[in-house]
């Protein structure tokens, strides 16, 4: 065989080997959900980001533990923020499945029901806020999304014991 002919195969073989993995992830309808959800460890309470923070003059105190937690009020969405670092110190990224709570533990799984519509989406908790007034939740743009959020919805939150869904 020649070079030449080597290096067409080689690049036949690379072109093939990409193609096939970018439509597996094409039409994967939860892409972020294996490095985001089902990876993540128990919370760290010592941790500098479950420990009593303040924010405009308010002190928040995590709680020690997400069981049995649920929660209904107003959530908004957040995406901007790209490539900045969560309180957990990841970076966000704003089409991933992940969201901003004041008190939980981080990071926590939690299932938000947008109750106008009843479609919901497992999320990540990994970092801090809203710290505006009457929000309960900030979803990162990729989740809002997934439950039809645009702006300010009413939700539900349900912490989920590490019982992921798979929808």
């Amino acid at each position: 065989m020649q070079q030449s002919d080597y290096r067409k195969h080689i690049g036949v073989i690379i072109l093939t080997v990409g193609m096939i993995s970018g439509c597996a992830s094409m039409f994967s309808d939860t892409p972020q959900r294996s490095t985001e959800i089902r990876g993540q460890r128990a919370p760290n309470l010592t941790a500098p980001y479950n420990r009593p923070y303040k924010v405009q003059g308010v002190t928040y105190y995590p709680m020690r533990s997400a069981a049995g937690y649920r929660e209904v009020g107003h959530a908004s969405w957040y995406g901007s923020e790209s490539g900045n670092r969560t309180a957990m110190g990841t970076r966000f990224v704003p089409h991933g499945l992940t969201a901003a709570h004041k008190t939980l533990p981080l990071p926590s799984k939690v299932r938000v029901t947008n109750l106008h519509n009843g479609r919901h989406v497992d999320v990540l908790v990994n970092d801090r806020g809203p710290f505006k007034k009457d929000r309960i939740i900030d979803l990162s743009h990729g989740a809002a999304r997934k439950i039809g959020l645009h702006g300010v919805a009413k939700v539900r939150i349900e912490h989920l014991d590490d019982k992921i869904s798979q929808k």
